[in-house]
């Protein structure tokens, strides 16, 4: 599946719209960017409340996806100037993590 049938199917709100022809090979849920640099894999979404430019950072680190914040989280404007670019897609949702990651697991 693909970061842009991902964003339709779920109904996210695309904050910075990267390259939405990413393959999207997995999911990883997590804030702790230490963390979630040494667990997430290339082609991930990452979900996070983080929207700050560490943040993009991490993503692009980690070759992920897409971020996805979690939870109506905000994307501060250095994070989303720094995310456009980089080239990252950062999307919203109102829903939780544990939610995403549910629906995200039967689509791909």
């Amino acid at each position: 599946m693909k970061v842009n049938e991902l964003i339709e199917k779920l109904s996210l709100e695309v904050l910075c719209e990267g390259d939405t022809d990413n393959e999207i090979t997995g999911c990883y849920s997590g804030d702790l960017l230490s963390w979630v640099m040494s667990k997430a894999k290339e082609g991930d979404v990452w979900l996070t409340v983080m929207g700050n430019i560490n943040a993009i950072a991490v993503a692009v680190l980690c070759d992920c996806a897409c971020i996805i914040l979690t939870d109506k989280a905000a994307l501060d404007e250095e994070a989303k100037n720094k995310a456009e670019l980089q080239g990252v897609t950062v999307l919203r949702s109102e829903k939780s993590a544990y939610e995403l990651s549910v629906e995200i697991s039967r689509l791909i």
